[in-house]
């Protein structure tokens, strides 16, 4: 699936694309419904710029083990 979203409104967010990508993914994470390799791969970083994203909204890392052997299955 492609998503669009007009320049206008990507600008009426004050966020450059990989700042969205970043919020769309810290609050898909928050909200349980990515996991975190999921939503890692959707902000495209690495596991510790995303860890350190989460630290800094304050949102606590609900990853368990099932996740863990999941996320280390998948191709990078």
């Amino acid at each position: 699936m492609t998503l669009t979203i007009s320049d206008d409104l990507i600008r009426q967010t004050n966020l450059n694309e990989a700042e969205l990508r970043m919020e769309l993914a810290l609050r898909l994470f928050e909200t349980e419904r990515l996991s975190f390799g999921q939503a890692r791969s959707l902000a495209g970083v690495d596991v510790i710029s995303f860890q350190q994203a989460l630290a800094h909204h304050h949102i606590s890392l609900h990853y368990d083990v099932a996740e863990f052997e999941g996320d280390l299955r998948k191709p990078l």
